[in-house]
């Protein structure tokens, strides 16, 4: 049995979240039809009839990227519902859309369950349409909106808070400008308790006290240095917030690891004249993120029809293709460990993702000796959170013609560091700890010898 753990650690449910690596974002609603990005909120529903819509096919595409999850836009800035809500008729049942009975939420719930993946939702806080947007009444409509949406379509892996609030906007027909103060205006207190209520086990990106935070761009990556924990201190300055939303802080007083969003085409919407971006891309920002420890929301935007573009889902089965042969063959179980002055490090190369390494000191060294000259594309290193993020600089060198060489060096790890090296050849590896805040807990550590490589 493990001792308990001695700094900020997850809570369950994101622990669960750690898990999943890798999801999708859906943005699909009138702006696919309008070519916009951003719906003003004048738009008549009877513009939304796509063709051949498919959920099924939806999840599938994401499988085929090996995405665990997919977050569903259910309703954009233009205020538009994609469910048959009872908080407004600018929504789906007053389209043509299956003849005015359709449920995108209900069919895209469905889906995901009979799929195996997660499901989510997302709903925009700012409401373009609302002609109560920026008084009372509309904060009622909004916090039922979400109300149903937690309660009738199944549980719920994550619930997502934009942070686009308040400008102009058609309003019911005022054209006008409104402005907020979304740091009170929406009661988000009331909605996270409600979140907590109504789907605990759901993480909650944005907002107060959320379960996560944003990365700081929607490029596709996280710092380098990127500690899960933040500290809550409303007495730092502005810039010290800043950095710590994007870095973390070691030893921070509360777990909020970062989640990265970037869609699979420049805009969040489908658009005519786009295309997706080559799967290398794909492949460096999963470098960038998930090999960084945090979790990676890939946004997916159906066409008109109603589908994942086929030449998106090329891309998407081209990149987890690039993924799987990155990490095909794991020299770790046939390596012999030299460790001095530390436990049997036998866990870290035993195929057992579960087993840990705790080591003993804040300062350690541990060699993979292969017996042989081979090609290493690269390395996954993990550290066991549920004991809390310890290490604070590491190093890796590499043994070629019987010296060592510096291969890399970083500073967190936390949830898992992947390393990926360039032609790269030796007989054995030597990776150190070289600061930690505590001695650290190592999960499996891998040592890839990708398929390309091996030739």
């Amino acid at each position: 049995m493990s001792p308990p753990p001695t700094l900020t650690t997850p809570s369950p449910r994101q622990l669960r979240w750690h898990q999943l690596e890798q999801y999708g974002f859906l943005h699909f609603t009138l702006n696919t039809f309008t070519d916009r990005e951003w719906g003003y909120g004048d738009e008549s529903p009877v513009d939304f009839n796509p063709s051949h819509l498919d959920c099924d096919q939806w999840v599938t595409a994401a499988k085929a990227g090996g995405l665990k999850g997919l977050i569903f836009t259910a309703k954009h800035h233009d205020g538009f519902c994609l469910w048959p809500t009872r908080t407004t008729e600018h929504n789906i049942s007053h389209s043509p859309f299956r003849d005015g009975k359709g449920d995108l939420a209900r069919e895209l719930s469905d889906a995901c369950k009979e799929g195996g993946i997660g499901f989510g939702i997302y709903c925009s806080p700012w409401d373009r349409n609302h002609p109560e947007y920026g008084r009372d009444a509309y904060v009622e409509v909004y916090h039922e909106q979400w109300r149903e949406l937690l309660t009738d379509y199944g549980p719920l892996f994550e619930v997502w808070l934009d942070g686009a609030n308040g400008g102009d906007g058609y309003y019911g027909g005022a054209r006008e400008t409104r402005s907020i103060d979304p740091a009170t205006y929406y009661r988000n207190h009331e909605l996270l308790e409600m979140f907590r209520e109504l789907q605990p086990d759901a993480v909650v990106a944005g907002g107060p006290n959320a379960d996560l935070r944003w990365c700081g761009n929607e490029h596709g990556f996280t710092s380098f240095t990127n500690w899960a924990t933040v500290s809550v201190n409303e007495s730092l300055t502005q810039g010290a917030r800043d950095q710590a939303s994007v870095q973390g802080t070691p030893e921070g007083n509360t777990w909020r690891p970062t989640e990265v969003d970037v869609s699979i085409r420049r805009g969040w919407f489908w658009h005519p004249e786009e295309r997706p971006h080559e799967p290398e891309t794909l492949f460096k920002i999963w470098l960038s993120s998930v090999g960084r420890g945090a979790g990676l929301l890939l946004n997916l935007a159906p066409n008109r029809k109603g589908l994942i573009p086929p030449e998106d889902v090329r891309t998407l089965m081209r990149y987890k293709q690039m993924v799987d042969e990155f990490c095909a063959v794991d020299l770790g179980p046939g390596c012999t460990l030299q460790v001095e002055a530390q436990p049997d490090p036998s866990p870290l190369v035993d195929g057992n993702p579960d087993t840990v390494w705790k080591t003993t000191s804040e300062e350690v060294e541990i060699v993979f000796e292969f017996g042989e000259d081979l090609p290493v594309t690269g390395l996954r290193i993990a550290e066991e959170i549920q004991w809390g993020q310890r290490i604070l600089s590491w190093s890796l060198d590499i043994q070629t013609w019987g010296a060592w060489f510096e291969a890399a060096r970083g500073t967190t790890i936390g949830a898992q560091r992947l390393i990926r090296l360039e032609a790269a050849s030796g007989s054995a590896l030597r990776f150190r700890v070289e600061r930690a805040l505590a001695p650290a807990v190592l999960k499996q550590i891998q040592i890839f010898c990708g398929t390309d490589r091996m030739h």
